[in-house]
């Protein structure tokens, strides 16, 4: 075959990395000059003691220099309360700060000017704290539905990855404070992840796993990135030079630091000449450290260059002439109203309608005079929880106290826990005690119910069952949870569920059976409000899923597979580039709930797709306008997605990639034209054969809807030479 292709040298990844050096090292010309000179004045010793933890969160500064130290806090749900050396509360009463939904969450929104939104919320309260590295946002993909920290990722996909990390990093870096991205590279599992070894092929890695943090630094120029606690390719990513010196900084122009995860550091010479600038560790004995003594020790016996050293430091003092030394500096604010509404409008947006069957919502109050909340999620909070970062916060507004609250008088409510929501981790060689159902409390949910106009069930995970540090065995769901809804079912046919989590579950049954379902998740501290206002109708859901719900788990590509979660500590990546709705797509394979998947209480009507013109070459824009209208009866917003599929392709693809979304309000009976534009270059691929990225000519074809699976207009264009 004699197809020519375009092969996008612009010039090839390495060029455009070394242009945007040329041009960040000019604009900084002046803070670099200052660096240099401090450097000098700087003695080995010195040095050293500022590539390594000194406390938790800090490193050490030199106070002779006027050098302060470096403070970092944990993100992403918001600026983590203060501990002691044991991790325990330091019980202080100043450290209080806003909790934002989780991950997922803000993935749901499907609306990066909210990711904006939290990142300059997040930042404004981390200079109010002073903790001048935010350790947020989190975006590694989600390949596995078990994986413990879905629920503070964002989604399956790549490109919605991208858009989010952008907004969010840019949020953060406006006010002076570090976004720090993490965790660099491919940690997509919690089981073993401070030992499992990734085998990912280059053009997975390059399409796949590194589009969103590539998009950080180079678009949104983050200013640090924290290194993964596993392998990749058989080398730990704390001292992965691929990773940290040839992708990151020569190809993308990173002038940031590399930060370890916290006890992810394993050696000391290869961590400081392959690509870490900066160790953080769990525990005390600071001195001890890989990049402690035994640094100094391996410069001094030449293992290690001081040219190495000064670079690190140089990263180091850039990083701090952009916060804690930036000039004119806002002071920061924390727990602000505007926060609060931040925290919100994310909640509100993010909660997603699964099914409305039966027209219950939005809830009629001239019809209900009794509702029975059922459920331990009514009434748990979600600030705090399992083995990753919390916040401390002033309030946080349940389930139940924001249905009292939006209902008032006009709906008497009673409430039911249902069932308890513990979590018994499993220990090894303990056998745990029988799980039993608590009879009494499903006996008086039931009760409740039986009694009630309408019941609704609140059901879900928790931060405890999921959790850092953990994966889930299987999407089942926990505490005996399927047992209630069922009871509870039985007893009011006008039964309401609404499911709390961060990651896909097995909602098989309760979609067979139950006629009205609601996604919410660890929605912040105005989580109760924002649920309410959409069950009573005052806010339309418009959430829709970042990920792909399995029907079965054995459905999802890497179980399919067999390739979770590994063998010998070692886990291959057998499933390419078909991740979540790729794997589905391609394979016409039917899902529980697809990517992008969401109901509204009104209808939209996709009714045309216009593309500018029908052939495009490389450099150019593919212009498209999709007409829609709503038919319904409420004001809505709705998530237009446009994919791209490639027929007859000379390399393996999905069956359509997401390649552009914009999220729009559009008042019942009107119609919205819908601009959205898809550089041609975003259709390349990426060629192991020569390093670069390729765009292949000929016919493609732009699919718009309102998810992978509900594709309503076409049309096509074809990229020549």
């Amino acid at each position: 075959m004699t197809t020519r292709i375009l092969i996008y040298a612009w010039v090839g990844a390495f060029t455009l990395g070394t242009l945007y050096v040329n041009a960040q090292t000019k604009k900084h010309q002046p803070v670099d000059a200052k660096i240099d000179a401090v450097i000098k004045k700087l003695t080995l010793e010195e040095k050293i003691k500022m590539l390594h933890a000194n406390s938790k969160f800090g490193s050490a500064g030199v106070e002779r220099l006027g050098i302060p130290g470096l403070m970092t806090d944990d993100g992403p749900l918001g600026v983590r309360e203060d501990v002691k050396e044991n991790w325990s509360s330091a019980n202080l009463t100043t450290d209080s700060a806003t909790f934002f939904p989780n991950g997922s969450a803000l993935a749901a929104t499907w609306n990066p000017s909210l990711a904006y939104r939290y990142g300059h919320d997040i930042g404004e309260e981390a200079r109010a704290r002073k903790k001048y590295i935010i350790l947020a946002p989190a975006f590694n993909i989600c390949r596995t539905p078990l994986c413990g920290r879905t629920y503070e990722y964002f989604s399956e996909d790549p490109f919605l990855n991208s858009r989010l990390a952008v907004q969010s990093v840019k949020g953060i870096q406006s006010q002076n404070i570090a976004a720090c991205i993490k965790h660099f590279a491919v940690n997509n599992q919690e089981f073993e992840r401070g030992r499992v070894n990734a085998e990912v092929d280059e053009r997975t890695l390059q399409e796949i796993y590194l589009p969103a943090f590539k998009a950080a630094v180079t678009e949104a120029n983050a200013w640090t990135i924290m290194s993964a606690y596993n392998k990749l390719r058989g080398v730990y990513c704390a001292e992965n030079a691929y990773l940290l010196n040839d992708l990151l900084k020569k190809q993308w122009g990173f002038k940031g630091i590399v930060i370890s995860d916290w006890g992810g550091t394993h050696s000391t010479v290869a961590a400081a000449n392959d690509g870490l600038d900066l160790e953080m560790g769990s525990f005390g004995a600071y001195d001890n450290y890989f990049f402690a003594n035994p640094l100094l020790d391996s410069v001094k016996a030449g293992k290690v260059s001081l040219k190495t050293i000064d670079e690190k430091v140089h990263r180091i003092l850039w990083v701090m002439y952009h916060t804690s030394m930036s000039e004119n500096p806002s002071p920061g604010k924390i727990n602000t109203p505007q926060h609060v509404t931040t925290a919100y409008d994310i909640a509100a947006e993010s909660i997603v309608l699964l099914k409305n069957d039966k027209q219950l919502l939005p809830l009629n109050t001239s019809h209900i005079k009794s509702i029975a909340v059922i459920g331990d999620n009514a009434t748990r909070t979600f600030h705090l929880g399992g083995f990753g970062a919390g916040v401390k916060v002033r309030y946080e507004v349940t389930a139940l106290a924001g249905l009292k609250s939006r209902l008032n008088n006009k709906v008497k409510i009673t409430y039911a826990q249902g069932y308890k929501g513990v979590y018994k981790p499993m220990r090894k060689n303990v056998p745990n005690e029988p799980d039993k159902q608590d009879t009494t409390l499903l006996n008086e949910a039931v009760t409740n119910a039986k009694s009630a106009d309408l019941a609704i069930v609140f059901i879900g995970g928790n931060r405890e069952y999921e959790s850092e540090g953990h994966d889930r065995k299987d999407l089942s769901l926990p505490f005996h949870e399927q047992e209630l809804v069922d009871a509870v079912t039985a007893a009011n046919a006008n039964t309401i569920v609404v499911f709390v989590g961060g990651a896909p579950y097995d909602l098989s049954k309760i979609k067979k059976n139950n006629h009205t379902i609601v996604w919410s998740w660890y929605n912040g501290q105005e989580n109760g409000n924002a649920l309410a206002d959409v069950l009573v109708g005052k806010v339309n859901p418009s959430g829709r899923m970042p990920f792909t719900f399995p029907a079965e788990l054995k459905d999802s590509p890497a179980h399919a597979l067999n390739a979770y979660p590994g063998e010998n500590l070692s886990v291959e990546y057998k499933e390419g580039l078909m991740v979540g709705y790729r794997w589905f797509d391609t394979k016409k394979i039917e899902p529980l709930y697809c990517f992008g998947y969401g109901l509204s209480y009104t209808n939209y009507q996709y009714q045309s797709i216009t593309i500018a013109k029908k052939a495009y070459k490389a450099g150019e824009n593919i212009a498209a306008v999709i007409k829609l209208k709503n038919t319904g009866k409420f004001a809505g917003k709705e998530t237009i997605q446009l994919y791209v599929s490639k027929a007859n392709s000379m390399v393996e693809r999905p069956a359509k990639e997401l390649k552009a979304f914009k999220k729009v309000m559009i008042r019942p009976g009107e119609t919205a034209n819908v601009a959205l534009s898809v550089p041609v270059k975003d259709l390349a691929y990426f060629d192991t054969k020569t390093s670069g990225w390729v765009v292949e000519p000929g016919k493609y074809t732009l699919l718009a809807g309102g998810s992978s699976g509900d594709i309503k207009v076409t049309g096509n264009i074809t990229v020549v030479n």
